[in-house]
């Protein structure tokens, strides 16, 4: 096996958000994933209060150490200042792919937002080349399924994962994001 690959997994907004419920879906990636990965797990500044200022510096940060190759994501709010922290100042490292998990839109159609509303060319201003991957719960009621519609439009290079039965944590399943980061070398866990 080569080295071990990177993922980058930022974190939703709210009380809690890291410890008690994000926590779940990077425990639900690392099974899925097994041990050719490392997953990066950051604990953002007053998650409370989702502030793009506040959050951004930290993940350009993580950004930076990074190797070549990795994957980034970001699940809820935390996928909305990722992707507009990528597309305000891309990254020095070549990206294997960008997820968003359950990411709410924040623009025309989605929530409003001064503070980090999406540029309305967000898809060319995204590094060339990488994989957006763009997967939402059709049963999430945080952040409307149409929201994922609205970030196709927004970055015509994205593909969508839409996912029936599934809520804004995706029921606390990220099987279908590992099978998408690394096909071959997702295999179904071991149940026991």
């Amino acid at each position: 096996m080569a080295g071990t690959r990177q993922i980058l997994f930022i974190q939703g907004g709210g009380t809690g958000a890291h410890d008690d419920w994000d926590d779940r879906l990077v425990d639900s990636l690392r099974r899925e994933l097994g041990a050719g990965y490392e997953i990066r797990y950051p604990r953002m500044p007053d998650e409370h209060d989702p502030n793009y200022a506040r959050w951004s510096a930290p993940i350009r940060r993580e950004m930076t150490a990074l190797d070549d190759g990795a994957v980034v994501a970001g699940h809820s709010v935390g996928g909305t200042i990722l992707i507009n922290a990528l597309a305000e100042r891309p990254p020095e490292r070549e990206l294997r792919a960008i997820v968003l998990i359950a990411a709410p839109f924040v623009g025309a159609g989605g929530w409003p937002g001064d503070e980090f509303e999406l540029p309305h060319d967000l898809g060319a201003r995204l590094p060339q080349g990488v994989p957006v991957h763009v997967f939402h719960g059709l049963q999430d009621e945080t952040a409307p399924p149409s929201h994922a519609d609205l970030y196709a439009r927004a970055i015509p290079q994205a593909q969508l994962h839409p996912l029936p039965a599934r809520d804004h944590q995706l029921n606390n399943d990220l099987g279908e994001v590992a099978k998408t980061i690394s096909p071959e070398d997702s295999a179904p866990a071991d149940p026991g």
